[in-house]
């Protein structure tokens, strides 16, 4: 499995972003796919999980504020920011894990200005 994520930038505080990443090679039709962040000098932590049943999880930090999705026919997965604040700042991976085996992307670097 290949993962290509997209969709990170600068925005102000209030502001709103969305990431995509798509996964493409062989995929499995039950799994799941999220998000992690890691800011500088904190350690990776996840942000947010849909499996391919449409179930979701979100960290205490952004529920409400952000808001996960999935399209399993086009195998991508979506994270919509909403609200952004400067602790949000941080690089964003997408990953793709079916049992124990996660196939992590490519970060994609959000920044939110004050």
């Amino acid at each position: 499995v290949q993962l290509q994520a997209s969709g990170g930038g600068l925005v102000q505080a209030g502001g709103s972003l969305r990431l995509s990443c798509g996964a493409s090679g062989r995929i499995f039709k039950y799994n799941v796919m999220g998000w992690y962040r890691q800011a500088p000098g904190k350690q990776r932590e996840l942000v947010a999980r849909i499996s391919s049943g449409g179930s979701a999880d979100y960290a205490d930090s952004v529920k409400g504020r952000f808001t996960i999705s999935r399209d399993n026919g086009q195998n991508m997965v979506y994270l919509q920011m909403n609200s952004l604040k400067p602790e949000d700042t941080a690089v964003y991976y997408c990953y793709f894990q079916i049992g124990s085996t996660v196939t992590w992307g490519q970060g994609t670097q959000v920044t939110v200005s004050s």
